[in-house]
């Protein structure tokens, strides 16, 4: 049986955590700066979790993670 393929463009945003949990970066952080608030800007730079319902679709797509 043929080895399994990463996803790469999922290998790019997601890493494990040492506990097992995926790290994700927050949505929106590209454009509108303008509009956003500075406390909104602040708590975009921190990462988020997976939500639990995503968890097997990402480790799908991630399998020698």
């Amino acid at each position: 049986m043929p080895k399994m393929k990463t996803h790469k463009g999922a290998a790019k945003r997601f890493k494990m955590t040492g506990t097992g949990k995926l790290k994700r970066a927050k949505a929106g952080r590209h454009h509108f700066f303008i509009k956003k608030t500075s406390k909104r800007k602040r708590n975009l730079r921190k990462g988020g979790l997976v939500s639990e319902t995503q968890i097997k679709t990402v480790k799908k797509l991630l399998p020698y993670i």
